[in-house]
């Protein structure tokens, strides 16, 4: 039996849960349940053959988390789950003309030293495993990107052209993954995959959320479409997560799914044998004609204003926009910080920017501290946004707030980790890095901002000995929906050269970044304590410990005056931080070095 064959005219009713009914029946929730397939074997096959006699049609092999950074075992141990898996499905289904489908979860390295090469690389040993015992169909699921997916699924069909690859993804109910990336995101972006014979959506959001997103899509007609939701949402009883059991309501709404055109169907966590015989039944019961169409119920038009971006359109228009870059208070007290964008109105300056607790030191919140310098002061403000502190859900709140208060510039940073997170309590998040912000916001701009958008900023820091690299980060960050850069602080002339003879791809725009020096101790400071930022000798030894206030920040402002008399013909405009909030010192440089 071939899988293509049987698909071109028939649903495919897949299991239901492996690791909450495992949990359920055997009263374990602690372990991993991949480890069953050594030590608790016939558990795991009786589970496979209550699935098939209620009704599927293909089984997942108990392999989700089978992988050796997720289960922190040893390759070889690795290896012996997924044969002892694979073979235990084969058997459960021997004889019961029932697919056996490699069932692979995702890879999760955040806030490990892993990067996507070890993903790719730890996706081949699993693949390569299962198709060693012969497997020829692979479900890749509960997926939050698109990381590795071309090359993965590319890669199988390297080995096997005639091999079934079905990938699907974990939706919330917000129609956004874990990452960030929309459902329509995922439709444009997968559907671009050759390799990818299937595409759909696996746990995440209960089968009625999971309808009302699936029927806004326009996609059933010329792709195999698999929805596998949850039972549910489950509550925490005993410390113990459980879901609702509701087979004939599960069934119902999955039959709505099914008449939209889903072709593979099946359940994820919470879904037990009851589930899916009850699904099967009511399906055979079923006569009625699939929609394969999208649905025409009314939207909701937004209606709106679209706000004024100057910064942007001075920056399309090679007009040489100003930033300015103001500290938030680490108190209450606003007279200081409100006192400098005002001066910032009143000399012109195109932007203020707000940092977001830079080198992980508490501040006010930087969307906060921007929208009020807007409404008060009313000149346009870019607060910087970082992957340190929040999650991805109160990261896109936070968008969707600077939004509403008519922020529509965004400096997009993966931000500094917590300084000895180990030995304190407050741990650092990063759900997201630059990359991914970036691609989160792009996707909003899509989905919820259309037709006034926020402009996505990105950090370009060209102090690092491989300049070739950090501009391949850029030009990823550029393909990510970002729109401008803004560069680290520049000093050195080994960097203003690069600049010089750097040629640029496409319209991306750069604005220098230039840091005012304001006393000897500062320069040291910054030297020694302040990541991706060096101060040539040179400049250093312009400063001594006896000099005054008074003259030690007019060397600082030659100094910045003398470089940005260098990098101006080589730049868009620029990025100038304001040493402890001394706004006087910025005006003076910018009066000393730009002709208005």
């Amino acid at each position: 039996m071939n899988i293509f064959e049987y698909l071109k005219d028939k649903f495919l009713i897949t299991d239901g849960a492996m690791g909450t009914y495992y949990s359920k029946i055997t009263g374990d929730n602690k372990s991993f349940c991949e480890f069953a397939n050594l030590d608790n074997a016939d558990t795991i096959k009786n589970i496979h053959r209550e699935y098939i006699d209620a009704g599927a049609k293909l089984i997942r092999t108990n392999t989700f988390s089978a992988n050796s950074i997720t289960l922190e075992v040893s390759r070889e141990e690795i290896r012996n789950i997924i044969k002892k898996g694979y073979e235990i499905a084969k058997e459960a289904a021997k004889g019961k003309n029932v697919f056996v489908a490699a069932d692979i979860g995702p890879i999760n390295i955040s806030g490990i030293d892993k990067t996507t090469e070890d993903v790719y690389d730890e996706y081949k040993f699993i693949v390569d495993t299962f198709i060693s015992d012969g497997a020829d169909i692979f479900v890749f699921e509960t997926l939050s990107n698109l990381d590795c997916l071309k090359e993965i699924a590319e890669y199988i069909k390297e080995k096997n052209k005639s091999a079934f690859v079905l990938t699907q993804f974990a939706v919330m109910q917000d129609g956004y993954t874990r990452d960030g990336v929309s459902i329509n995101g995922i439709v444009s972006k997968i559907k671009d995959i050759k390799a990818v014979d299937a595409f759909g959506f696996n746990c995440g959001s209960g089968p009625a959320h999971l309808y009302s997103m699936l029927k806004k899509l326009n996609v059933y007609k010329d792709n195999i479409i698999s929805t596998l939701p949850n039972a549910g949402y489950p509550e925490i009883v005993n410390e113990r997560m459980v879901y609702i059991d509701n087979p004939e309501y599960f069934s119902d709404k999955m039959l709505s799914i099914k008449k939209l055109g889903a072709k593979i169907i099946g359940g994820c966590c919470g879904t037990t044998p009851r589930h899916i015989r009850e699904l099967s039944y009511k399906l055979k019961l079923d006569g009625s004609k699939v929609i394969l169409k999208a649905s025409d119920e009314s939207k909701i038009i937004r209606k709106f204003s679209k706000a004024n971006n100057n910064f942007i359109e001075k920056l399309k228009d090679n007009k040489f926009p100003l930033v300015v870059e103001l500290d938030p208070p680490t108190n209450t007290v606003m007279d200081k910080i409100m006192h400098c964008a005002e001066i910032c109105k009143e000399n012109n300056i195109d932007l203020v920017t707000v940092a977001d607790s830079p080198m992980s030191k508490v501040r006010v919140d930087s969307i906060v501290i921007a929208s009020k310098i807007k409404r008060e002061i009313g000149i346009d403000v870019m607060p910087h946004i970082c992957c340190r502190d929040k999650n991805v859900n109160a990261i896109r709140s936070s968008i969707l707030a600077a939004n509403i208060e008519g922020i529509r510039n965004i400096l997009a940073v993966t931000g500094d980790p917590v300084s000895g997170a180990e030995e304190i309590k407050a741990k650092s998040v990063f759900n997201l890095n630059s990359f991914r912000l970036i691609e989160l916001i792009s996707e909003m701009n899509k989905e919820i901002f259309n037709g006034d958008e926020i402009s996505i900023g990105g950090a370009l820091n060209l102090n690092v000995a491989n300049k070739n690299s950090e501009i391949s980060r850029m030009n990823k960050k550029l393909s990510n929906g970002a729109g401008f850069f803004l560069t680290q602080p520049i000093f050195e002339d080994e960097t203003i050269e690069f600049l010089s003879n750097f040629k640029r791809e496409g319209k991306v725009k750069i604005l220098g970044g230039i840091m005012p020096l304001v006393s000897y101790k500062n320069a040291q400071f910054i030297n020694n304590e302040l990541p991706g930022v060096s101060i040539p000798q040179k400049y250093v030894d312009r400063f001594h410990v006896d000099m005054t206030r008074e003259e030690a920040e007019k060397v600082g402002i030659e100094i910045a005056v003398e470089i940005i008399n260098k990098i101006k013909n080589y730049v868009d405009g620029l990025y100038l931080v304001t040493p402890f909030n001394r706004i006087e010192m910025i005006v003076k440089i910018i009066k000393a070095s730009i002709t208005k």
